[in-house]
């Protein structure tokens, strides 16, 4: 059967992490390995995954809880650390106030999987839609950026098309990429891209689910440092598109929102 590995990277995240433990909890696929990388939280967090932990152990059919608990260099460094951790065929980033979109989500990826590909050749990344939440967890709105019918690493010229919470990785690839830590917060966008580069050298498939799977909490910290990610994210663009193509983008970014006002 098909393993997933869902990440969820915390730090003090006691106020927002029960809905996403929840979430995992209630995946109808039966073989999921939920791993908590906590970075000392000093807040009620390590009692929501106590909590959490003593409900999965009730379950019929429990999922595998792994927590690894120190101190970290920040996010990133935090997930480098779950990219070798993780025992899963794919790995998914889901972090505290995130969730899955429907109790069936992973059953429903896996099935696509399972009756589309050899499991030895099966996609490098699987993707999706999302959905935005407020911190209560309703609904806001649709993702602005839609994910493209055909992901190709040139995709994200136009922006991060997929949200990473979306962007499920095959953990064998995945652990021989790891995050870049010299970014502080567009790692992810860097990641994403090295990855499908890798993929289209193997001749791997980038595989559309069709589905919505995440429902993302808006407000992070890519969010609340817009200015600097935007200037980090352009350093990137550049650098794996060309500073022409970065400027050109970037152009037509800034004309998008003043039309949209």
């Amino acid at each position: 059967m098909l393993r997933f590995t869902v990440a969820t990277v915390t730090y003090n995240a006691g106020s927002t992490i029960r809905r996403t433990l929840d979430s995992v909890a209630a995946q109808t696929h039966a073989a999921v390995e939920h791993l908590l990388i906590d970075g000392c939280s000093t807040d009620t967090t390590m009692t929501e995954i106590q909590h959490y932990v003593e409900r999965n152990t009730d379950q019929r059919h429990p999922h595998a809880i792994v927590l690894v608990r120190e101190p970290d260099n920040g996010l990133y460094d935090a997930m480098n650390k779950a990219l070798q951790q993780a025992k899963g065929d794919y790995i998914i980033f889901l972090n505290a106030g995130d969730k899955f979109h429907s109790d069936s989500t992973l059953a429903e990826v896996a099935a696509q999987l399972d009756a589309r590909y050899n499991p030895t050749r099966r996609p490098a990344v699987v993707y999706g839609e999302t959905d935005l939440v407020d911190n209560e967890g309703h609904f806001l709105r649709h993702r602005r950026l839609q994910a493209p019918k055909h992901l190709t690493w040139k995709s994200f010229l136009s922006g991060m098309l997929v949200c990473h919470q979306s962007f499920y990785a095959r953990t064998d690839l995945a652990r021989a990429i790891p995050y870049d830590l010299r970014y502080r917060f567009s790692a992810d966008y860097d990641w994403c891209i090295r990855l499908m580069r890798y993929a289209q050298r193997r001749n791997l498939a980038l595989h559309n689910t069709g589905l919505i799977l995440t429902d993302y909490l808006s407000e992070g910290m890519t969010t609340r440092n817009h200015r600097r990610s935007l200037l980090e994210r352009f350093r990137l663009m550049a650098h794996h598109y060309g500073w022409l193509r970065a400027v050109s983008a970037h152009g037509w970014f800034i004309l998008r929102a003043l039309i949209k006002r």
